[in-house]
């Protein structure tokens, strides 16, 4: 059934058709059987000739609305002029007021609804009904006005709410267009956030190794010449490496390092410590745990942990409540450094942590994923079933290949 459905849906014409053929059938047979009755008006070649182009206003009402409702009109005054009696495909009169209603233009639909308040009362002055005093004649009238009335006022009230889901399906749309073109910027952003703190901690760790060769070459003198050579071919390297790096990632650089010029290091996992404190210091109470075995990690992966650690406090400040607190954990595992910050405030929507970043300056989750996806790990991060947020990170030594 549902196929069927479905199928004429998408050939409303198909369906229209039918039942213009119905209809053809029911008039012919009514024009048949009148034929000869007294009392009866018009004549069989008469009646099926405005059978059949009231039929075809029925069959092309969709596609030619304002077109059909003329060609209706036309029928209806050649039944006048001619002297033929309303048969059973008049209904089409019915059926085209609802269609322009529904889609017609504004003119047509006008039109339809003047033509049909008039309709029946014509028809009444035109053919009166036998036996009938004026008074009857009138409640007629009104009787079979009172269909047409309703018909416009039915597709009328469906070409309102026609236009109102179209405006809703506008508005979601659009406003889902906003938010993908929201999150490419903050992603953006956040990326080039990312960018230059590697930057600076990679920038560092060649600066120092620049130093330490140019020193070794100057001190070495004792040394053979082939030693020399190499720790000059290091700081040659090394200066090239530097030079290679402030060009590609020189148009991401703004504010104050740019500036200045120099490279410091960036946070690591020892100063997540320091930062638990000023979550401490200002009313957020902090419970911190160091499973497994410290040892030095990446660069880049020690960043991507206080970064982490720095955002999920942040968001439960500012939307946990006045009375939530938090846990960190920090897990060493022989492959990688895992990570789980939970905490028990009231939370917020989910949109907001993605949206939220840390002092203003990140984007919640769009920051974190992206700063975890960099170094080849993996996050978890959504309300937790008794109440609060969640937040776990798994960040290799080794990026995935």
């Amino acid at each position: 059934m549902q196929r069927l459905y479905d199928f004429l849906r998408r050939h409303p014409i198909w369906v229209d058709s039918f039942w213009a053929v119905v209809l053809f059938g029911l008039s012919a047979l009514s024009v048949v059987n009148l034929d000869g009755v007294r009392g009866h008006h018009g004549t069989i070649p008469g009646g099926i000739a405005v059978s059949t182009v009231l039929c075809v206003v029925v069959a092309l009402r969709r596609r030619l609305p304002e077109p059909m409702l003329l060609l209706a009109l036309v029928a209806g005054l050649v039944q006048l002029v001619l002297d033929i009696e309303t048969t059973v495909a008049d209904f089409a009169m019915l059926v085209i007021t609802y269609t322009v209603a529904t889609v017609g233009a504004r003119w047509a639909s006008r039109l339809a609804l003047a033509v049909s308040l008039c309709a029946a009362t014509v028809a009444q002055i035109r053919w009166p009904a036998a036996d009938s005093g004026l008074l009857g004649q009138a409640a007629i009238a009104v009787f079979q006005t009172v269909p047409f009335a309703l018909a416009w006022v039915l597709g009328d009230s469906m070409r309102t709410r026609r236009a109102y889901f179209a405006q809703l399906e506008e508005r979601a749309a659009r406003l889902e267009k906003e938010r993908e073109a929201q999150a490419k910027v903050a992603v953006a952003a956040e990326r080039a956030r990312i960018a230059r703190e590697l930057h600076d901690v990679v920038a560092h760790n060649v600066s120092v190794m620049v130093v330490q060769a140019d020193g070794a070459a100057y001190v070495m003198d004792a040394a053979p010449d082939q030693a020399r050579k190499a720790l000059e071919t290091i700081s040659s390297t090394g200066r090239q490496a530097l030079a290679e790096m402030r060009r590609l990632l020189g148009v991401l650089r703004t504010g104050e390092h740019q500036e200045s010029g120099e490279y410091v290091p960036q946070p690591d996992v020892e100063q997540i410590d320091d930062l638990i404190e000023q979550c401490r210091s200002s009313g957020l109470p902090v419970d911190f745990k160091v499973e497994g075995t410290p040892r030095p990690l990446p660069s880049g992966v020690e960043l991507t942990a206080y970064r982490i650690v720095q955002e999920a406090l942040t968001n439960t400040r500012k939307h946990g409540g006045p009375h939530a607190g938090a846990s960190v954990r920090l897990v060493y595992f022989d492959d990688g450094l895992g990570l789980l910050v939970e905490d028990d405030g009231k939370g917020a929507p989910h949109e907001l942590y993605e949206e939220g970043g840390a002092d203003g300056q990140g984007h919640g989750l769009i920051g974190m994923r992206e700063r975890v996806g960099m170094v080849g790990g993996t996050l978890d991060a959504g309300p937790r079933p008794g109440g609060g947020f969640r937040i776990s990170a798994l960040l290799p030594l080794k990026p995935a290949h």
